[in-house]
């Protein structure tokens, strides 16, 4: 089971407090977080810069990925992958009309698309909208 600190010792990262807890925040809530988010549950411990900043952190180092959302406020969500270095976040999100939370749907894939010539895919998303299974 992954836990705050394994997550940062296996990523190589300086052990904070504010590492840990955004970590646990993560881990314990399974849904995509928006820095709103984080700012409104840990605004007493962590001012929004330190939040920010340990964000980008975990946005580069693979530990969080972004996510698509309607809302326009950018979500983060924890990754899940076996390989460090072998992985992408290509996979559906679900967003529930009802609850608001958009959850990683890790294991369904997203259809390949075919570009035309002369175009480069960076990323995909594909967000699917509907009730959750908490609120049905």
């Amino acid at each position: 089971m992954n836990t705050p600190l394994s997550i940062l010792k296996t990523h190589k990262l300086r052990i904070t407090d504010c590492r840990l807890e955004i970590v646990r925040e993560f881990l314990d809530r399974q849904v995509a977080l928006a820095h709103s988010d984080l700012e409104d549950k840990l605004d007493n411990q962590f001012d929004r810069v330190t939040i920010y900043r340990t964000l980008n952190t975990f946005l580069e180092k693979d530990i969080i990925h972004k996510v698509l959302d309607d809302s326009g406020a950018t979500k983060y969500a924890l990754c899940y992958h076996e390989d460090l270095h072998d992985h992408d976040h290509e996979h559906v999100h679900f967003k529930c009309e009802k609850c608001g939370e958009t959850t990683c749907l890790e294991k369904i894939s997203l259809p390949e698309i075919k570009l035309p010539q002369g175009f480069k895919k960076r990323e995909m998303s594909l967000l699917v909208q509907g009730t959750c299974d908490k609120c049905i």
